[in-house]
């Protein structure tokens, strides 16, 4: 149970010199304790687990024994980090605001706290203690001419976001370098865990010790890219999926931008994060304003429960998606640049006789673009590729009750295209007389550039008002390199990087109900930021079952997996030229929203027999899927790796245990089935649309379990002892469902 607002114990304004004003928020086992001292930056005094109603004698013990002593040889007073860090505080650490005037002054600003409002309510005594809420506190440095609204919230999940609203409030212009926030972890945290990767291998996790200095990734590609920090996690040594105290941070942004962990010699440590500006993007007259993305920080015992909160704040957003997420087909890896009427509406029949719910046209049906090298920009179709234009081919996927989709990429453009060679101006580059090195044979559109938004703006809207089209794969295809507005040489991501939200807003206040897919050649847009504004992410141009495993296990540590493209492709694979079984490849591509990525025409009757199994299997339990929680087991170096998702009332769940690759020993771990009442009693049945897994070997109560009615196992031993595992060829699946009997039972 949350604490009860503490009555306040005396009438202050904050601040009051010598004062100390604290704050305790608390939500869903997660306690945040805001203490003001002095009226200095707030500073963090706790962030973790739920510390209960403490009242104000208990925020003050908590506050004061938290205070470290002075070591010698430093400032004469303890160093308090705020959730700015700031040199005038003594640290010297990275600066958590950093710019200057001119004249090189301002560089070092001493902002002190003027107001502090708890959900709109100024506070008026020197305690407040409440469950989640909004905090804004003011600060202020009048002689440098700065102010900041300073937000941090707790939200009902126990996530906990922050951001800040930087203002020039002096005479002369503010250049701003870095506005990057912090939270401090403690000393038990002592390892990291964040991402890497590249494109068709995004998400690549990767470990170090916490030790004495910056670990520092930025992003400097002009969107989230597919090697991105993704989530900065530090947490007690060894800590996994189920146990081990972890602290994370995110920063919302699709554009340039950084997180980082930071370790002093006196073993303060800090996660942060914020956007990574280039030099003189934003330039500050006065008055103007500038605020950052948010940053989103999670706790929990364990990487699931850090997941989680992510999880629900997401499910809990008003526009959040149906958890009935329609089966997708998307076209590419059938036709590619081959758009023929005939062949596209025939594979429009196949998939709606499949149970295929939504048809994506993808590269290809507009101006001269009959390969990668031209058209990007001209978004209007092509009469030589649709001499009768979209309209019959929608009319026939719409007569089989499927929606309609299309693939744009808005934020580029082909040198070889009627809008480059119209409005060249509208290229980024660094000068009128130097171009960007090419990437995918395209340059970058500045949408930055009111005239350029507007013509991408108004063929985007053109089109979707002659049409009946339901959802967009909004693309991008290149980082953005020496990307400045071309007139003046001046660095544009931020600028590019607001418009593409801006515009993809735009589109869905017209047409509402429109659903937009953030890819990026794949998943290199995966971030908070662009989620607020599209409806589900592309994971991978990589569909490669194998590849797949480990990217899904690990995008959703961030979003859940309703939010996924999760695509069935063809036996051999695009990217990694593997062959697999249709059987793993739609084990892989289930947990996610499901679609097709394959030519249905070269596919034999068996395996459309098969696929529509997995189709209907797929309908069947979406909705567990999409409103369950997520879970996954640690297995120490095992690859018979176990994840599912568990109804959030425990009485029914779906896990799939995924061989891949060869053990080294002849026998694996027990499988232990997390998220389960351990007092219940569940009956288990294994799900086979493709028959069973090849060479399967399975022990004797999954030899039960394969019988039609399955078989009833205590929760105990599901969730707890754990059971003998089977033995799979590598790059083989095994889906189990489990149902709640009742209380408790015994095996039959």
């Amino acid at each position: 149970m949350s604490p009860q607002p503490a009555a306040p114990d005396r009438e202050v304004t904050v601040p009051r010199p010598g004062a100390a004003h604290r704050v305790h928020l608390a939500a869903s086992g997660v306690s945040v304790l805001l203490d003001v001292t002095d009226g200095r930056v707030p500073a963090i005094a706790h962030w973790g687990r739920a510390l209960g109603a403490l009242g104000p004698e208990g925020m003050d013990a908590l506050c004061e024994a938290t205070v470290p002593p002075v070591p010698q040889n430093l400032v004469d007073v303890p160093v308090r980090v705020g959730l700015l860090p700031q040199v005038s505080d003594g640290w010297l650490g990275r600066p958590g605001l950093a710019g200057s005037r001119p004249d090189g002054s301002g560089w070092t600003p001493r902002l002190i706290t003027r107001g502090l409002r708890i959900d709109g309510t100024p506070l008026t005594g020197a305690h407040a203690e409440t469950g989640a809420a909004h905090v804004e506190i003011d600060l202020e440095d009048p002689e440098e001419g700065l102010a900041v609204l300073l937000e941090l919230e707790l939200l009902p999940t126990g996530l906990l976001r922050l951001r800040a609203r930087l203002t020039n409030t002096g005479t002369g212009p503010y250049r701003l370098d870095e506005l990057t926030l912090s939270l401090p972890v403690p000393a038990t945290a002592d390892e990291l865990l964040d991402f890497a990767g590249r494109w068709t291998k995004e998400r690549t996790p990767q470990r170090r010790a916490f030790t004495v200095g910056t670990h520092l990734r930025e992003n400097r590609r002009g969107r989230t890219g597919a090697d991105s920090a993704h989530l900065l996690h530090a947490g007690r040594p060894g800590f996994g999926f189920r146990e081990g105290e972890v602290w994370a941070v995110h920063t919302a942004f699709s554009g340039n931008h950084r997180h980082l962990a930071e370790r002093t010699s006196s073993d303060q440590r800090l996660l942060g994060g914020g956007e990574l500006l280039l030099p003189g993007e934003v330039a500050l007259e006065q008055g103007g304003t500038y605020e950052s993305p948010w940053l989103y920080a999670s706790y929990g015992d364990g990487l699931d429960q850090v997941a989680a909160r992510f999880h629900r704040h997401l499910r809990s957003r008003p526009h959040h998606v149906d958890a009935r997420r329609p089966v997708t087909l998307n076209v590419w890896e059938a036709v590619y640049f081959d758009h023929d009427l005939e062949r596209l509406t025939d594979l429009a029949d196949r998939a709606a006789a499949l149970g295929v719910e939504r048809f994506v046209l993808d590269d290809g049906w507009f101006g001269s673009r009959r390969d990668d090298t031209s058209g990007l920009g001209d978004w209007v179709v092509s009469p030589e590729a649709w001499p009768d234009g979209l309209g019959p081919l929608i009319d026939h996927v719409r007569a089989h009750g499927m929606e309609f989709g299309i693939w744009f990429e808005p934020e580029m453009v082909s040198e070889d295209s009627d809008v480059a060679r119209a409005h060249p101006e509208w290229i980024m580059a660094p000068s009128p007389e130097r171009m960007p090195l090419r990437s995918r044979n395209q340059q970058v559109l500045n949408l930055s550039i009111p005239e350029a938004y507007a013509h991408v703006r108004d063929q985007m809207l053109a089109l979707l008002g002659a049409h009946e089209i339901g959802y967009i794969k909004w693309d991008q295809n290149r980082d953005l390199l020496e990307s400045a507005t071309r007139a003046t040489g001046r660095a544009a991501v931020h600028d590019q990087t607001r418009a593409a939200y801006r515009l993809m807003d735009e589109l869905r206040a017209a047409h509402p109900g429109l659903e937009i897919e953030a890819c990026a050649s794949g998943g290199a847009r995966v971030d908070l930021g662009v989620l607020e504004h599209t409806d589900r992410v592309w994971v991978s141009d990589c569909i490669d079952p194998l590849e797949r495993q480990q990217m899904h296990r690990w995008t959703s540590q961030l979003i859940p997996l309703e939010l996924m493209g999760s695509h069935i492709a063809s036996g051999r694979s695009h990217t990694t030229g593997r062959l697999h079984t249709l059987g793993f490849r739609a084990h892989s591509a289930l947990m996610g929203h499901l679609g097709i990525e394959w030519d249905l025409a070269a596919a034999s009757e068996e395996e459309l027999a098969e696929l529509t199994a997995w189709i209907t299997l797929y309908k069947e339990r979406r909705e567990l899927l999409f409103t369950g929680d997520l879970v996954r087991a640690d297995r120490g170096e095992s690859p018979l790796w176990l994840q599912g998702v568990v109804s959030p009332d425990q009485g029914e769940a779906l896990f799939a245990l995924s061989a891949v690759g060869r053990a080294d020993t002849a026998q694996h771990p027990r499988l232990v089935l997390p998220g389960l009442d351990p007092a219940a009693a569940y009956r288990v049945r294994a799900l086979l649309p493709s028959g069973p897994p090849s060479h399967l070997t399975p022990p004797p109560w999954l030899s039960r379990v394969l019988e039609a009615d399955g078989a009833v196992l205590p929760g105990a031993v599901l969730a707890v002892a754990g059971l003998a595992a089977p033995l799979l060829d590598p790059e083989q699946g095994l889906l189990l469902s489990l149902t709640r009997e009742s209380a408790a039972g015994a095996s039959r």
